[in-house]
């Protein structure tokens, strides 16, 4: 957590946020529980993803329907696989501050504060730029409301359209790299031409011309959080009104903490970060404390363990949930346990390590017959060369011609279609082998 210098300037700034309308209503987050409720038991599937860190200099109109778009894409190549909704959420409209392991960092021997993302410091190195400001706070808040109101106009006015999407996509396997893919995008037409042949089109249904979107980041300035929070009208409980989905990270997850304080105490759905060092006797002190009624939606477990090491951990976790009949969503992050540094000096992430994590999550819960209901991942909608690997086959030496990132490495517009691609296979194939032991 930061250490601000001015205690009374920071006291403004939360007396101000907690006068502003809520970026997040709670009818919206009723809505989103139940659709992650349906998601943990495999009647729905979950699609989180967005940036790492949102940057208020990368901040643009474009920037958010680029994202927006491809996550569009990757839910309807899953929807068609998995046979069940896509419950979309961005990382989105509230992701600006990131942990960091070390209070500071050193470079050419000068030691200053970690950059702790836009909404705390900022990431020039310099004495000044790395001072905690909370007038930060406020320009987080209003380039959240911001973003919100441009993806609430995307997902209801017509930009969402299936076939628009889909066309997108048939754009994306055209090319000849991406041949593989391309049978699915042929069997995807042949649906919307039957569909559309049957009389179901843009003109009958509504559906098709629109989708449910939601925000979700990381609670963790709880400065900011709480001076955010409501009491919901309907129910008398409070929300949390800086997103719809909120998590607590592998960081900040002591069951005695600060964090999962303020997350137990809001209505929102919850998500909770599972990594190696997640101890089966945490694990069910957290269930307890999080969603002590066990009510489905609430609570969400994003394993992320790195690729080879799932098998080592995940099966102890799911059979601590198991033993508390506790209602959980299983989500896979492939993305924070595979950051490695490449030859060329870049933070990076290759893209083999991301899907043999997935297939390994998959495998794990086919094994353990629990159901794998969702993916977790940090990406973006602009051409980056920030993850190695792909269609596009980026190398290491490729990796600095469009590194953007100010934090960690995310999956580019094409190498995050070609994972739902992927992903879409898994749930296929699931759902296939279900239906034959129903038989």
């Amino acid at each position: 957590m930061p250490d601000y210098l001015d205690a009374d300037e920071l006291a403004a700034v939360e007396a101000r946020l907690s006068k502003y309308p809520p970026l997040v209503f709670a009818g919206e987050v009723r809505k989103l529980k139940a659709a992650l409720g349906a998601a943990s038991r495999g009647d729905a599937f979950l699609l989180q993803g967005g940036d790492c860190a949102e940057s208020f200099s990368e901040f643009s109109a474009d920037t958010i329907r680029d994202t927006f778009k491809v996550m569009l894409q990757m839910a309807m190549v899953l929807t068609y696989g998995a046979k069940v909704p896509v419950v979309k959420v961005g990382r989105m409209a509230g992701q600006f501050a990131k942990p960091r392991s070390a209070p500071t960092e050193t470079k050419n021997g000068v030691e200053l504060p970690s950059y702790r993302g836009d909404i705390i410091n900022e990431l020039e190195f310099t004495p000044e730029a790395r001072i905690p400001n909370p007038a930060k706070m406020l320009q987080a808040y209003t380039q959240a409301a911001a973003s919100l109101n441009l993806v609430r106009a995307f997902s209801q006015g017509g930009y969402a359209d299936v076939h628009q999407v889909h066309a997108w996509t048939l754009g994306f396997t055209d090319r000849d790299e991406a041949e593989k893919y391309r049978e699915i995008a042929n069997r995807i037409s042949d649906t919307l031409d039957f569909m559309s042949a049957a009389g179901v089109n843009q003109d009958t249904a509504h559906t098709l011309q629109s989708v449910d979107f939601y925000t979700s980041h990381e609670a963790l300035l709880l400065e900011y959080e709480e001076a955010l929070c409501r009491t919901d009208s309907t129910t008398g409980l409070p929300v949390a009104g800086s997103g719809h989905m909120i998590w607590i990270g592998d960081r900040t997850r002591q069951p005695d903490g600060a964090h999962v304080e303020f997350a137990r105490g809001v209505q929102n759905p919850i998500g909770l970060k599972c990594g190696p060092t997640t101890t089966p006797e945490d694990l069910k002190v957290l269930m307890e404390k999080l969603n002590p009624t066990n009510e489905a939606g609430r609570l969400t477990l994003i394993a992320r363990f790195g690729a080879g090491q799932v098998g080592d951990h995940l099966p102890r976790l799911i059979k601590t949930v198991q033993a508390e009949g506790a209602n959980v969503l299983w989500s896979c992050d492939p993305m924070h346990g595979n950051t490695i540094k490449s030859s060329t000096g870049y933070k990076t992430r290759p893209f083999e390590s991301v899907l043999r994590e997935v297939r390994e999550f998959f495998g794990i819960h086919k094994a353990e017959g629990t159901i794998p209901g969702g993916v977790h991942f940090e990406m973006t909608g602009q051409d980056v060369t920030e993850c190695t690997g792909g269609v596009r086959a980026v190398t290491d030496e490729d990796l600095s011609d469009r590194y953007r990132t100010a934090c960690d490495p995310r999956l580019n517009a094409s190498q995050s279609l070609e994972l739902a691609f992927l992903v879409a296979e898994e749930l296929s194939t699931r759902r296939t082998e279900a239906a034959a032991r129903a038989v």
